[in-house]
């Protein structure tokens, strides 16, 4: 399991210095001087992508936490942050070229946001509880 978690520290790195240079040079490229959701998905990828699994991946080390159902929360985990991501990614669009939303289409956007948080949310909430029953005394 350190290895997954260092690979997913890595992937995550790796997406948010992508997001973070698209968000750039993209608003750059279209004359755009406003805010833009497009500016979270650095911040999001670095902090709940690459700090995250570091941080598991020490506790990990430490403790041995995951168990057998560790996997599947961690697909949760990863569809939910990568859904907001997406979502971050759609918003960001529609800011940048001014595009106007119908009022279906604008709830759409934030609802697929609002389910990859939910989805982050439940798995991040079950890895804490994995981690809360770590027997510390065992090392």
């Amino acid at each position: 399991m350190i290895k997954r978690y260092a690979n997913s520290a890595l992937v995550y790195a790796v997406a948010a210095m992508i997001s973070g240079v698209f968000y750039r040079e993209f608003t750059k490229f279209s004359h755009f001087t406003g805010k833009t959701n497009l500016s979270v998905m650095h911040t999001h990828y670095f902090l709940l992508g690459m700090f995250f699994f570091l941080i598991l991946m020490l506790l990990e080390k430490s403790f041995s936490f995951s168990g057998k159902n560790t996997g599947k929360v961690l697909i949760v985990y990863h569809l939910g942050l990568n859904i907001s991501g997406f979502g971050f990614l759609m918003r960001g669009l529609t800011q940048v070229w001014g595009t106007t939303l119908s009022a279906g289409m604008d709830a759409s956007i934030s609802g697929i946001a609002g389910i990859g948080h939910i989805l982050t949310g439940i798995g991040m909430i079950l890895l804490l509880l994995k981690i809360r029953n770590i027997d510390i005394t065992k090392k």
